[in-house]
C-alpha cells in the first residue's frame, strides 16, 4: 500500500482542545500536517487551537464529540466526512489519534460502580466503536495511534482502574494491527508518562511535591512536558516511523526504570 501524500496528510485527534492533544495536533501542524480535532464542551479553546494551526500555515476544524457516548457516533462519521470534503477537498483521514480521555483517583475499595463504568466508556468502549465507525474514512496505508498510559506498565496504587482500561486499549492496538495489516494500516500505542498538564486535575504539574518525586524517579530527571508528546506523536505518525507496527511506545523519560 502507498502511504497518502504529504499534501493531503489529514490526522484527527480526539481530545485535542486541551492538554497532550493540543500539543500534538500544533507537533503535527508543524510537520505538515492539517488537523480534525474534537472537543467535548470546550469550543472556546478549540477554536484557539484550530487558529493557531491555521498560523502554522495548515488547515483544521474543531468538531464536538462526547466519547463516552457511541449512539452518536454515526452521526459524527458523516459530519467528519463532510468536513472532510468542505474544510481539507479530500476523502480519507491519514491518520486517527485516539486521545480523549479522564482521570480518576481511587483506592480499589473506594472505586463505585459509577466511576468505573465513565472510565470504561471514556477509555475503552468509546475507542473502540469510534475506531470501527471510523474505520471506511482511514487511507489505506494509514495510520492509528491509541494513547495508553505508563501506568500499565508501573503500578501506583489508586489508578487501578484506569489502568484496566487502558490495558485493555493496548491490547486492541495488537488486534488492530493484525486485522488491518492488509490494508497497509500501522496501528501502534503510545503511553506517556507523569506529564504537567490539566489532566487528573493538575496535581502533577501543580504540585511541587508530587513533581520532585516523579522527578526523582525519572531517569532523565524530570517530569514530562506536553512538548514531549506532542514530538513523539508527530515522529510515530511519519513517513520514517512506517514499520513500527502494533507496537507500545512509552514516553516517560524512564519513569521507574
Amino acid at each position: 500500500m502507498t502511504t497518502p501524500s504529504n499534501d493531503r496528510r489529514i490526522a484527527l485527534i480526539t481530545g485535542g482542545s486541551r492538554g497532550l492533544g493540543k500539543d500534538m495536533a500544533l507537533a503535527l501542524a508543524e510537520a505538515g500536517t492539517d488537523v480534525i480535532i474534537t472537543y467535548r464542551s470546550a469550543s472556546a479553546e478549540a477554536a484557539a487551537v484550530v487558529q493557531a494551526i491555521e498560523g502554522k500555515g495548515r488547515r483544521a476544524v474543531a468538531l464536538q464529540l462526547d466519547t463516552a457516548r457511541p449512539e452518536t457516533f454515526a452521526a459524527f462519521v458523516e459530519t467528519v466526512r463532510a468536513a472532510l470534503g468542505e474544510t481539507f477537498g479530500a476523502e480519507r483521514l491519514y491518520a486517527l489519534v485516539n486521545n480523549a480521555g479522564v482521570g480518576n483517583y481511587a483506592p480499589i475499595a473506594d472505586t463505585t460502580p459509577a466511576q468505573f463504568e465513565m472510565l470504561m466508556k471514556v477509555h475503552l468502549e468509546g475507542p473502540f466503536f469510534l475506531t470501527q465507525g471510523l474505520l471506511p474514512l482511514i487511507a489505506d496505508g494509514g495510520r492509528i495511534l491509541n494513547v495508553s498510559t505508563g501506568l500499565t506498565r508501573f503500578s501506583l496504587p489508586g489508578y487501578a482502574a484506569y489502568a484496566m482500561m487502558k490495558g485493555g486499549i493496548e491490547v486492541f492496538t495488537r488486534y488492530l494491527a493484525k486485522e488491518l495489516g492488509a490494508r497497509g494500516i500501522a496501528v501502534n500505542t503510545l503511553a506517556p508518562g507523569a506529564i504537567e498538564t490539566d489532566f487528573g486535575g493538575g496535581t502533577v504539574r501543580d504540585n511541587p511535591h508530587v513533581n520532585a518525586h516523579i522527578a526523582s524517579q525519572t531517569a532523565l530527571g524530570r517530569v514530562g512536558l506536553p512538548d514531549d508528546i506532542g514530538g513523539i506523536t508527530a515522529a510515530l505518525l511519519s513517513e520514517g516511523a512506517r514499520w513500527v507496527n502494533g507496537q507500545r511506545i512509552e514516553a516517560s523519560g524512564g519513569m521507574f526504570l
